[in-house]
């Protein structure tokens, strides 16, 4: 495959998503340690070129799944992140109208199917929801994230199966940041090299590295082609790191500062950055206002959570067990 040639438009999109996606969990990591929300609060900071990467290659109408590290894929879909930042809140408001929290992040309207809380849960929905797209004859496509964790989980395995038994057009991802919880993958499985668990199946498998943009953009795009002509899923190992805890109660007690630091220094968006000034697409004006831009998108996600209402009462059991479409906003 040709390599493919990003644009000015492009990496300034990338640097724009990747800061916005940080900024919003670095404010969500403070507002937690205030006690402004609860629950578990598991953040993405450090794997933001994994949506910056396969957003570039996806249409509107393409489907995205994924676990409760959540925060920012619908983000990468286009939902204004104050709408995130209200389901955090619990408020009315948010995506899930404060009934999902941290991990539990839903938007019909923008094909982003969750947030979901069960370890490997969402694999096998992944793969529904492709199966459902083909069996009405269309061509999107859906993207099923899960962590390196939950290869661990037999859900894994079945819909592997499966899906390559039936050509189903699903791109399953592995955002592997070395550790489940807490114990690295070297200490779980004989396999360490994740992607080579879909060769079992004959699944079209690869790692790729997930702190490039260029390399998640071009490794979604063959497997993206791939599916949509029918030939089925694809298994990505896209190889990452997260900065923080598995969740805000981690005392990350099982890796040293210096593996932290190391990784730091291949961070995403710096690494993107550099590459816009060698190219002179922005000046450090430019830069700047991109920068403002997104400040001012969090406080604004802030302020609009604190002012939000919480739920009524009387709206405890709506949408729990009823087909009931209520509107979620995508502005």
């Amino acid at each position: 495959m040709a390599k493919t040639k990003f644009s000015k438009e492009t990496y300034l999109k990338w640097y724009e998503l990747m800061l916005l996606c940080r900024r919003f969990e670095e404010k969500c990591g403070q507002l937690y340690t205030m006690q402004k929300f609860g629950g578990f609060c598991h953040l993405y900071i450090g794997q933001e070129a994994l949506i910056a990467g396969s957003e570039s290659v996806l249409r509107p109408d393409d489907r995205v799944i994924t676990a409760y590290r959540n925060h920012v894929h619908p983000i990468g879909r286009g939902m204004h992140p104050k709408y995130v930042m209200a389901e955090l809140y619990g408020k009315q408001t948010g995506c899930s109208k404060g009934k999902g929290g941290s991990m539990h992040m839903f938007s019909k309207e923008l094909s982003f199917f969750g947030g979901h809380g069960i370890v490997g849960g969402q694999i096998p929905l992944g793969a529904g929801i492709a199966f459902a797209d083909k069996y009405r004859g269309g061509d999107q496509i859906t993207l099923c994230y899960m962590g390196d964790g939950a290869t661990r989980q037999g859900a894994f395995h079945e819909t592997m199966n499966l899906a390559m038994l039936w050509k189903i057009p699903v791109i399953f991802i592995i955002e592997n940041n070395k550790y489940a919880m807490g114990t690295s993958v070297e200490r779980t499985s004989n396999v360490h090299e994740l992607w080579k668990l879909g060769l079992s199946y004959e699944m079209p498998s690869e790692a790729v590295d997930g702190m490039s943009c260029e390399a998640v953009h071009e490794a979604i795009e063959k497997a993206a082609a791939r599916a949509r002509k029918g030939d089925g899923p694809t298994l990505l190992e896209i190889n990452t790191y997260r900065y923080k805890g598995h969740s805000m109660s981690d005392p990350q007690k099982y890796r040293t500062k210096e593996e932290v630091e190391s990784y730091k220094a291949l961070d995403p968006i710096e690494v993107t950055l550099a590459t816009i000034y060698k190219k002179k697409y922005a000046t450090e004006a430019e830069i700047e206002e991109i920068n403002q831009r997104v400040k001012d998108l969090v406080d604004e996600s802030v302020r609009f959570a604190e002012e939000s209402p919480l739920p009524e009462p009387d709206q405890l059991y709506v949408g729990v067990y009823s087909e009931e479409n209520y509107p979620f906003i995508t502005e």
